[in-house]
């Protein structure tokens, strides 16, 4: 019965952990579109269009080039993950330890690539390959509330279709079709007391990856060259998840199952006022509907847990500072709040966030461009509670992150 219970258990916290494939999960919501984006905290990415990565966030963007456009790029995610003042309690053996630990989080490498085509001086296509996740933590063995940790190790890849149509002027209309893959592998071990009696070291495995179909949608409104607004909506699709999930106990098991996660749809409307020759203001509002993700369900297992999240903002301001015709400097900030609000989890922390955001740009020629952009993510302490027959973990996570970027960008 126990490993019965801890099965179903450490099922739901690897689903947790699954449904960041495409969500940017729990956790951190980390952006890793561009460099030139992330050296001023993604304000004004859905109006400014300084290169081809602004389809991504709005497909509208491409009326403002006149010429095929190119970038290429990678960002690395860092993570540094702590449980602090926390505490676990074994009920098998009546005993209880330290949990504190400083030592989970990991780094992750997100490629990404983005071409526009315009075709006349009205329409324009373009193809864009991106991640919108990429994260590790892993517990390490000797860790007292191993059980509650383990390895989460999950990517994923957009890869998009956009098309855009200038109406007049001032107005441009954009869409496209996105196809998200994501994979992720995940291991949950037993509690040390049962692992001891059946020999055993996991009670989970599991490997699945899975598709999704979504769609996009982008407006750009120009009041002249040197303000304009754009918003952009992007519906974000249900990921089935195929899998196979290995039960260890006194006889091991094979299941395939298919995990279905909701992902929450993204409204985003931003602006661009190059006030001056030299400087330049941006902003963003995002809005991020995690009510969505009202529960857990596969298709054999049924209703996994209900967990009824909020919905969640972004908020980012920028400047722009154009020294010459070769070099841009670029910061920002942005706050992001919590998608959590009733269920806190040891292995995927999450807290309201804070960016700190600085980058450069360097033209070669006219034609083209290399972008630099460093983000230090803040974010809170909050306090964790899990616990199930067997045992219990209390305690304080904290989680922060350093993002950087590199980006080459050209014209034809």
């Amino acid at each position: 019965m126990i490993v019965s219970f801890l099965y179903k258990r450490t099922l739901i916290a690897s689903t947790i952990a699954l449904s960041a494939i495409q969500l940017h999960a729990a956790g951190f919501q980390l952006n890793a579109q561009s460099a030139t984006g992330l050296g001023r905290a993604f304000a004004g990415d859905a109006a400014i269009g300084d290169n081809a990565s602004i389809i991504a966030r709005n497909p509208a963007g491409m009326s403002l080039f006149d010429r095929p456009a190119l970038s290429v790029g990678v960002e690395t995610i860092t993570t540094d993950i702590e449980v602090k003042d926390a505490t676990y309690v074994n009920n098998l053996s009546a005993s209880s330890a330290s949990a504190n630990t400083d030592n989970i989080g990991d780094t992750s490498v997100v490629p990404s690539f983005y071409y526009i085509h315009p075709v006349n001086d009205k329409f324009a296509w373009g193809v864009n390959a991106y991640s919108n996740f990429g994260t590790k933590t892993k517990f390490d063995n000797g860790y007292a509330g191993y059980e509650y940790g383990g390895k989460t190790d999950v990517t994923s890849a957009n890869f998009g279709v956009v098309g855009s149509y200038k109406v007049s002027e001032q107005l441009t209309l954009g869409a496209g079709i996105d196809a998200v893959y994501g994979e992720g592998t995940f291991t949950r071990p037993a509690n040390p007391a049962i692992a001891g009696v059946y020999g055993i070291d996991n009670v989970l495995e599991i490997e699945a990856d899975g598709w999704g179909f979504g769609y996009n949608l982008g407006l750009l409104f120009e009041l002249d060259q040197q303000h304009r607004f754009g918003l952009d909506y992007h519906f974000s699709p249900d990921i089935d998840a195929d899998g196979e999930v290995y039960r260890f106990g006194a006889t091991a098991t094979k299941q395939s199952d298919t995990v279905i996660m909701p992902l929450p749809d993204i409204a985003e409307f931003s602006g661009y006022h190059r006030l001056a020759p030299e400087y330049a203001l941006h902003y963003s509002i995002q809005f991020i509907r995690w009510s969505e993700f009202k529960t857990l369900s596969a298709n054999n297992a049924g209703t996994i847990n209900t967990y009824n999240w909020q919905d969640a903002w972004h908020y980012s301001i920028g400047g722009t500072y154009y020294m010459d015709n070769q070099w841009e400097l670029r910061a920002g900030y942005l706050y992001d709040t919590s998608a959590q609000a009733q269920r806190r989890s040891i292995s995927v922390p999450d807290s309201d966030r804070q960016w700190l955001s600085a980058g450069v740009t360097y033209k070669p020629d006219d034609q083209s461009s290399i972008d630099f952009g460093a983000t230090y993510l803040i974010g809170e302490d909050v306090a964790v509670m899990e616990s199930n027959s067997a045992s219990s973990i209390s305690g304080t996570t904290h989680a922060d992150a350093l993002l950087l970027g590199l980006q080459y960008s050209r014209s034809f």
